[in-house]
């Protein structure tokens, strides 16, 4: 499919993203980072008529996230392209829609509320940070759109779906940290720590990451230094000399940094510079998994990585369409696929299904079938094409997707695998092993 910007809608978003903006601004004060509040302008993969499925995607391409959401955004697409090949969605092409939340809650509120109310989409695959989410679904589920997020890993939206304040129009295709924690306190026991300390980012993410993880961490044996006195930094924050010092206090073995690459480099530099990282285990978590974090970290005065021999965890994929998807991706992109956008392919391709399924091209019908598509009962399927004949011969499917098999709960949840990454002294980060929590 061609991509393309039509003067009309660009003219249209910017008209209505700036007037819902307005509306929304008084309830959403918590920015994820400091920025503009308006999205970008979207782009359309365009379908004729504008008659079938039409889906949009929130992700960010600017803001503290922009070097994996990049990577995220052009997953979707893939999805589209590969979903239309083969005759789309009842009887008509897929059209894409796709907005930059510019990881700001503020602008995924704008965002989320254009696609919902000026594009009407039936589904979103979006966001990636929890507080982009966050913001997100509470326009999403009033408006009936199904939003399927590729990589917040909150563990409150688990708590806020089992009371039913989604109204099944949230699940996630990358598991919770709930499970992240467990795999990171797993590996910090394999390492033989016993002493650990967190410092992470104030937000959905980092605060949900951090109590996941103390409790983990005690249940093996291990003790967490600064229980009592958690450090928390402000997301905006751009100095980080106290945070630093009461990070690394207490003789830790490790220092557990639970944040996003742009105030997690800020913070270990001056670590660094205060001589604190001497003889500790920086241990990271999936916001910092970039090729561009260490370069950002900077270099020491030995001209070694300050980060160089950090490890940590990030989603990892293991499903039974991962080489297909590889395959597809190093085809069109040159190169292998990045963190988190089998996640992004997988979210796109169960709302076709659940469409499909349906026979309709509503958010609500999504919503009343995504849970069938990705858990059966039915013949499994990893080729989205192959799972939309089938659901077109009235049969049905279990996808089984290229970042895991996608079993998605009442919760919205799914149980992943977790790849272990280090920091080597060349600066690039590597995969070096697998864990699945138990």
């Amino acid at each position: 499919m061609k991509r393309i910007s039509t003067a009309l809608t660009l003219s249209l978003a910017t008209i209505a993203t700036g007037f819902l903006l307005g509306a929304c601004e008084t309830s959403n004060k918590t920015a994820e980072t400091p920025g503009t509040a308006t999205p970008a302008a979207n782009t359309t993969t365009a379908a004729s008529g504008g008659k079938g499925l039409k889906i949009g995607s929130l992700l960010p391409s600017t803001g503290d996230l922009a070097s994996i959401g990049q990577q995220m955004v052009g997953a979707v697409p893939l999805a589209v392209e590969q979903i239309n090949s083969c005759g789309g969605v009842n009887g008509e092409p897929v059209t894409l829609v796709q907005v930059d939340d510019q990881t700001d809650a503020r602008a995924g509120t704008a965002g989320m509320t254009k696609l919902a109310t000026l594009d009407k989409v039936a589904g979103v695959v979006g966001s990636f940070a929890s507080s982009v989410s966050t913001a997100a679904v509470s326009v999403a589920v009033p408006n009936k759109v199904m939003l399927i997020s590729p990589g917040s890993t909150s563990p409150v939206f688990t708590e806020k779906a089992a009371k039913g304040e989604y109204k099944s129009f949230w699940a996630r295709t990358a598991p919770p940290d709930t499970y992240q924690a467990l795999a990171l306190a797993q590996l910090a026991t394999k390492k033989g720590f016993k002493r650990v300390s967190t410092v992470v980012i104030n937000n959905d993410y980092g605060v949900g990451f951090e109590k996941a993880f103390v409790q983990a961490f005690e249940k093996s044996g291990g003790t967490v230094v600064n229980k009592d006195k958690p450090v928390r930094y402000d997301q905006k924050a751009t100095t980080f000399e106290t945070e630093a010092q009461a990070g690394f206090a207490g003789k830790p073995q490790a220092v557990l940094v639970v944040a996003y690459e742009e105030t997690a480099s800020l913070l270990l530099k001056t670590a660094y510079t205060q001589g604190l990282t001497k003889g500790v285990q920086v241990m990271l978590t999936d916001g910092t998994k970039s090729d561009t974090f260490p370069e950002k970290v900077g270099k020491g005065a030995d001209g070694k990585y300050i980060v160089s021999g950090a490890i940590g965890t990030v989603p990892g994929s293991n499903g039974k369409g991962l080489d297909a998807f590889t395959k597809l991706w190093e085809s069109k992109k040159g190169a292998p696929p990045a963190p988190y956008t089998a996640h992004a392919y997988d979210a796109g391709a169960l709302l076709a299904l659940a469409a499909q399924s349906a026979k309709e091209n509503t958010g609500v019908a999504i919503a009343s079938k995504i849970r069938e598509v990705a858990n059966g009962p039915g013949e499994e399927v990893s080729d989205v094409c192959q799972g939309l004949k089938l659901l077109k011969e009235g049969k049905k499917i279990n996808f089984q997707g290229a970042s895991g098999n996608v079993d998605i709960d009442q919760n919205g949840d799914v149980i992943g695998v977790y790849d272990v990454w280090i920091v080597g002294d060349d600066g690039k980060t590597k995969t070096i092993d697998k864990v699945s929590p138990k």
